[in-house]
């Protein structure tokens, strides 16, 4: 049994002890929280995060469950001298620093630490590398939504002055339409996608300044069309509380001077967090391995043999996937 540690109990966090159910080579030690424990509500045990130093020789793999904007950036470097680790950090711009980091620590230490696991990054960037490898000669287009980005509204959460607030991502479809049909198109961040924000303020916060920082945030919103709107917690409530996501990786390329190739992949989800979740297992199954193995240092998605996401042997696989 792989022994595994959760740490941060938000909405990924209860994805992945959600999704360990369906995982019978793994168990559940315990969820890790900056939080009084005993206000968690879970029936798995539950430390708080100054107990972690304790439990080195217990968890295999701790997955790292906080937010981008500064959870994982401050947590992940801490953890992974003690710890193999898997997260799911999305600032894609800071990926490549991130990677060297983590990459450095494990070494030294001797420990694997998996990052940019999900969707995106994740499967859609397993994707991109694939399509743009088979159709050498074609573009590249990635669409996003419609749905709840959890890292961007993570990102308005922590802007001052907002009580609640959720981004959604919205996919130009016209423009999505006109690539599989071959027409020449203008694929750039404001025509393939624009970022609606619904934002609950604190009582007495000045709205014109909060929008200005959401939509000036370097990695988030600057340079994307944004939009942000204020409502009442009611409201918020009643609309805004599911996390539905998804989108499309899109290859459009040729296959000689005058045959055309459409690869696409998508994926539909009615829980983000819980799809994130789900995705995390399964880089933590490949964690462990490449640590008995030895593989130390830092790994990405792009660095990770497809077999050893699964918990069929190789044989196994060739027979019934090939």
């Amino acid at each position: 049994m792989i022994k595994i540690g959760i740490v941060g109990y938000g909405n990924l966090g209860k994805g992945v002890e959600t999704e360990l159910a369906y995982h019978e080579d793994m168990e559940l030690v315990g969820i890790f929280t900056r939080r009084n424990p005993e206000q968690v509500a879970s029936d798995a045990p539950v430390f708080h995060m100054d107990d972690l130093v304790n439990f080195k020789e217990k968890i295999d793999v701790l997955v790292l469950c906080g937010g981008s904007a500064t959870d994982i950036p401050e947590q992940a470097p801490l953890l992974q001298a003690d710890f193999n680790t898997v997260n799911s950090y999305d600032n894609h711009a800071e990926i490549p620093a991130h990677f060297d980091q983590i990459d450095a620590i494990a070494r030294e230490h001797q420990r694997v630490g998996v990052i940019a696991t999900g969707w995106d990054p994740g499967l859609f960037s397993l994707n991109r590398l694939v399509a743009e490898a088979v159709l050498p000669k074609g573009d590249t287009y990635t669409f996003w939504g419609t749905g709840v980005s959890q890292g961007h509204s993570d990102a308005i959460r922590r802007v001052s002055g907002v009580k609640w607030g959720v981004q959604y991502t919205v996919p130009n479809e016209s423009l999505i339409e006109a690539i599989k049909t071959g027409e020449e198109v203008s694929y750039t961040k404001t025509s393939s996608h624009k970022r609606v924000c619904y934002v609950v303020p604190e009582e007495g916060a000045d709205e014109a300044v909060i929008t200005e920082q959401i939509s000036t945030m370097k990695d988030y919103f600057a340079e994307y069309e944004t939009e942000v709107h204020f409502i009442d917690e009611a409201e918020y409530q009643e609309k805004h509380t599911a996390m539905p996501h998804g989108g499309r990786v899109l290859r459009r390329g040729n296959t000689d001077a005058t045959n055309r190739a459409v690869y696409e992949f998508s994926l539909e989800l009615d829980s983000n967090p819980q799809f994130t979740a789900a995705a995390a297992l399964a880089y933590v199954r490949a964690a462990y391995r490449l640590y008995q193995e030895g593989s130390y240092g830092a790994k990405s998605v792009l660095d990770i043999a497809p077999a050893y996401l699964s918990p069929k042997s190789a044989e196994q696989l060739r027979r019934e996937l090939l």
